[in-house]
């Protein structure tokens, strides 16, 4: 207990854990501190990963080498990919997971983890001196020195959570809060402040009627998050799809009054993209109905999570509106839903590694940076991971451009912009979703974490061989052109024209309907295609189709991104003094200089910093 570490993880939620796994992985040795270590990778809210733009994160984090998509594939009891009637851009893989058997699964990986070691109480102070970090102090008055220290606090930090008119000072339902670590950041120069969210009743499945709702199964070949060989799912349990109505609105509007939302008492902002049922009803007060998912705990639980009812109403109010849904009439709540305010820190205190700009070697993740969700969480512990072990060893840090990942986005957005409400990805953040798909995850970041000693070697190899394949592929596909004849019953049948004469096959792939994988099955196609070793593999077929199919796009994309990144290679002191600027507008000069920006295009990407002001930057760089 007295030996010093390289890096101190505080909480094990899925920041924490990533985090841990990523400094262990890369050689640090790491003491990931939990305040109850049957707790660690808790889902606290809906029991699964992924979704819109989220799957696309968890798909990086797994080709960086993090371990979120193993233990989502690990536990999944549904696969279904989102968005497939449109383009690939939109995919997003979607997990519905075993609650119970998540937890478990990431403590047996950590376990396994090389130079993890764990400690089970709750961090009251940091150790700092001259402004830097050197270990933590924990309720017990126990010391644990380290070179580096990464907050992962989630919903702890001074947690209070809302049921009606009733407060519990708790950082989960069940688990209490943590206190003195925002107080003593504060004095230490941070700015704080409050947000909120929620989650909803849990219900006995054993009491509802499924006959009256709509089944939601999962995706009849289901995929993997993960590019490891990780065995497909099988035995997938269905979702069930019901609504409220006006009866349920008006029963859960009779506990307004004793609403902490509407009384004031929450003073923290919820999640805008995520609200409570009573805010749905505030907000949408035309609407008659709002969609429910009856959504499985597990598979050997009769425990469900309702998604779409979060709420902080009094537990009869919810009770009593539960019991109007159809198919819930006869309905045994488990427990109440709540709503639970947490302290954060605006995250334009930090840079782009996610260490703090005021404390040295002090790095923040997850829901301490206002974000919201597992998968936001999970991304930057794995970049703080990652980054504090890069900065100790004194190597050049891991930063990931908005063009290479949404992971990238999201730290930008975090950095530049700030956040008051907590902060949710979604596909329409990144200005460059078309070369942020979820399928070519690992050819865009495998090799830059292998280049670091994140990712195995055999990671390296499988993507390596993916890519080889996928182009060769292309190049076959090009090369072939096929007869009116053999092609055009195929075309009538997925509703094409008829082709006149003689065309290349990428030329009929650009059609809407035509698909690679069909005009595969042709035994002219398939001739000039056999000798490729493995290309029949789903995700080989998928990149060549989705290349060609979209090369236009994507191209363009990438000019735009290489224009921007241009910006990129212009440096900016951390000393510029924007305030002696007079032709820069007052709300600029005052951003740049709370930020400090590094680059011409980071402070191009700040709310407030206008063109005209970056041109004026130019002309003072010489430029």
């Amino acid at each position: 207990m007295t030996s010093e570490y390289d890096v101190i993880v505080v909480g094990a939620g899925h920041a924490g854990n990533e985090a841990a796994a990523a400094a262990a992985n890369l050689g640090s040795k790491v003491l990931l501190i939990t305040m109850d270590m049957t707790k660690i990778g808790q889902m606290s809210c809906n029991p699964a990963m992924g979704g819109v733009a989220k799957g696309q994160i968890v798909r990086e984090i797994d080709a960086l080498g993090g371990y979120s998509g193993i233990v989502s594939d690990k536990t999944a009891i549904q696969f279904r990919m989102l968005n497939r009637s449109k383009g690939p851009a939109m995919w997003s893989p979607r997990t519905q997971n075993d609650r119970t058997r998540f937890a478990e699964e990431w403590r047996i990986m950590l376990e396994n983890t090389p130079n993890v070691d764990f400690w089970q109480d709750s961090v009251t102070s940091l150790l700092v001196k001259d402004n830097r970090v050197f270990g933590v102090v924990t309720s017990l008055g126990i010391e644990f020195k380290a070179k580096s220290v990464v907050l992962t606090n989630g919903t702890f930090l001074n947690g209070l959570i809302h049921i009606g008119e009733k407060q519990l000072s708790g950082g989960r339902a069940g688990e209490k809060s943590s206190s003195g670590i925002t107080e003593q950041l504060i004095q230490l120069g941070f700015e704080s402040g409050r947000m909120k969210t929620g989650t909803p009743a849990r219900i006995d499945g054993r009491t509802l009627d499924y006959s009256v709702m709509a089944e939601q199964k999962g995706d009849e070949i289901p995929e993997n998050f993960s590019f490891t060989d990780l065995p497909p799912l099988t035995n997938q349990l269905s979702c069930y799809i019901t609504y409220t109505n006006q009866k349920v609105h008006d029963i859960l509007k009779t506990g307004f009054e004793k609403s902490p939302m509407f009384n004031g008492r929450i003073q923290g902002l919820g999640p805008r993209y995520c609200p409570s049922i009573e805010d749905k009803i505030s907000r949408f007060a035309d609407k008659t109905e709002h969609q429910l998912f009856v959504e499985p705990e597990g598979r050997n639980t009769v425990e469900i999570y309702v998604n779409g009812f979060s709420s902080s109403l009094p537990e009869d109010v919810q009770y009593k509106a539960l019991q109007e849904i159809p198919g819930f009439k006869n309905c045994k709540m488990f427990r109440p839903g709540y709503a639970i305010e947490y302290d954060y820190f605006p995250p334009v205190q930090l840079k782009h590694t996610l260490e703090t700009k005021l404390v040295e070697n002090l790095y923040f993740a997850g829901q301490i940076n206002g974000t919201t969700g597992y998968e936001e969480a999970a991304c930057q512990g794995l970049m703080a991971g990652i980054n504090a072990h890069l900065k100790i060893n004194e190597q050049n840090p891991l930063v990931l451009g908005r063009d290479e990942a949404y992971i990238g986005v999201l730290i930008d957005d975090l950095i530049n912009k700030g956040t008051d409400e907590p902060y949710r990805m979604f596909t329409s953040r990144a200005e460059y979703r078309i070369l942020l798909r979820q399928d070519n995850a690992d050819l865009r970041l495998t090799e830059k974490s292998y280049k670091i000693g994140l990712a195995r070697e055999d990671r390296y190899k499988n993507m390596l061989n993916k890519k080889a394949l996928s182009e060769e592929l292309v190049k076959a596909v090009r090369n072939l052109s096929v007869e009116p004849s053999l092609i055009n019953g195929y075309l009538v049948s997925v509703g094409s024209a008829e082709m006149k004469q003689k065309a290349k096959l990428d030329t009929l792939l650009s059609r809407p309907f035509v698909s690679l994988s069909d005009l595969l099955y042709f035994e002219e196609v398939n001739q000039i295609t056999k000798h490729i070793q493995g290309y029949q593999r789903k995700e080989i077929i998928e990149q060549a189709e989705i290349f060609i199919k979209y090369e236009g796009y994507i191209n363009r994309e990438r000019e735009m991104a290489d224009k921007m990144n241009r910006l990129e290679d212009i440096p900016l002191k951390e000393s510029f003094d924007y305030m002696s600027i007079g032709s820069l507008s007052m709300e600029a000069r005052q951003k740049l200089s709370n930020i400090k920006p590094l680059t011409l295009g980071q402070a191009s990407r700040i709310s407030g910093v206008s063109p005209s002001d970056i041109s004026v930057l130019m002309v003072h760089l010489g430029r």
